[in-house]
């Protein structure tokens, strides 16, 4: 088989495969080494961030000893779904911790808000890409109960 031959039966395969065609920003995934997106994918949420509001709190629960003070952070994204069958409303990323265990990432499909945690060490860095470039949020949840989220940019040129 020519070379030639080979790279069109690869590159018909790819489009045949419904993950693979059907599977925007699927550039962005890191590589799946422990093979746990092969199963089918259940759904893609992606959208791009278009709006932002950032939410520092602090509380305090009086009935516990010694009372904690407590200062959630929380980052609340809108944008306009761009995959298809994408119907998320919001996207609410919590901040905890860092060292702390995270949470997996979550989509509920009745209230259409996709949950994110990340550790607050990366509060800033998320900030500075709002800022300056354009954010794109994707939530993938596959067959064999495999989810994937992320916070990405799109494609940038170097100076």
């Amino acid at each position: 088989m020519s070379l030639r031959a080979l790279c069109v039966s690869l590159l018909l395969f790819a489009l045949a495969s419904p993950v693979l065609a059907d599977l925007l920003h699927g550039q962005f995934l890191p590589p799946d080494d422990a093979g746990l997106r092969e199963g089918a994918l259940h759904m893609q949420q992606l959208i791009q961030i278009t709006e932002y509001s950032l939410v520092l709190g602090s509380q305090r629960h009086s009935n516990q000893q010694p009372i904690p003070i407590t200062s959630p952070s929380l980052l609340r994204l809108k944008g306009k779904p761009l995959s298809k069958g994408a119907n998320v409303s919001y996207v609410l990323v919590y901040f905890d911790s860092d060292g702390k265990s995270l949470k997996k990432p979550s989509y509920d499909t009745q209230q259409r808000v996709l949950t994110l945690h990340y550790p607050a060490s990366q509060l800033p860095v998320i900030l500075q890409v709002l800022r300056e470039q354009t954010l794109y949020c994707q939530f993938l949840s596959y067959a064999n109960g495999h989810v994937w989220a992320d916070l990405h940019t799109g494609a940038i040129r170097t100076r």
